[in-house]
């Protein structure tokens, strides 16, 4: 648990684009399998997410997931992606 003190005369922002990043790599996580089991619902929900805040090499990723699922999948990733835009 943190308990120092934050400076906020100098503390700098994280980057906007640093989210889109972490997103990203959710994505890669979940396609590549690194997790032991690979998850296109669940790489193919990131890459929708990294992609809607500015990653553009996300949508190629998304593209390329989308194409290993069924329609079925793809809906339950939209559905998953636009839950968590909404509770973040």
């Amino acid at each position: 648990m943190f308990q120092g003190t934050i400076d906020l005369e100098t503390a700098t922002p994280v980057d906007a684009g640093a989210l889109s990043d972490v997103l990203f790599e959710r994505g890669l996580y979940w396609a590549s399998g690194r997790s032991g089991v690979v998850n296109l619902v669940a790489a193919h929900k990131w890459f929708n997410l990294a992609a809607v805040k500015g990653r553009s090499d996300a949508i190629a990723m998304r593209r390329e997931v989308a194409e290993l699922m069924s329609d079925i999948e793809i809906a339950a990733a939209q559905r998953e992606a636009r839950a968590w835009m909404t509770t973040h």
